[in-house]
């Protein structure tokens, strides 16, 4: 779990994870610099929970982050859960059930492809993506045409 700054969501994704996860983990939080207090509360969990390890970095960005946190693991299955709840901690079974059933070696999640009834998908967020998108391709398509670095 990479964490930047989440001094306000870490302890929930934490509480979640270790209260909504039937499986045996480990959960590697990998403080990248953080400023507020995001250190001194996953050190608090990782003394509360043996499952629990920590890693203090540099800022280094996300992928830093997560590199150091993939060096780290023991396990066999590795999932990314963000600090800052993004992603709701009850889904890593569902993510993970094909590895555990012998069905895939890999597993992508998307919050776009999600098929379960108890999912409910936005339908104005996906077309406003979708919209977005469009805009910030067109963008970049006319600017690179003005500053001639099309074809």
């Amino acid at each position: 779990m990479p964490a930047y700054n989440e001094e306000k969501t870490v302890a929930a994704v934490v509480k979640r994870i270790t209260e909504e996860v039937a499986c045996d983990f480990e959960l590697i939080i990998v403080n990248d610099g953080s400023s507020d207090q995001t250190p001194k509360i996953i050190e608090a969990l990782a003394a509360s929970d043996p499952r629990i390890r920590t890693f203090h970095q540099k800022n280094g960005g996300k992928a830093s982050a997560l590199k150091q946190g993939f060096a780290m693991t023991r396990g066999s299955v590795v999932i990314i859960q963000d600090a800052d709840l993004e992603y709701d901690p009850a889904e890593i079974g569902h993510v993970i059930q094909p590895i555990l059933d012998g069905k895939a070696d890999v597993v992508y999640g998307s919050r776009f492809l999600v098929r379960r009834a108890s999912r409910v998908l936005y339908y104005y967020h996906y077309i406003a993506n979708r919209l977005i998108t469009i805009f910030f391709n067109l963008f970049l398509i006319f600017t690179m045409m003005a500053v001639g670095w099309g074809c």
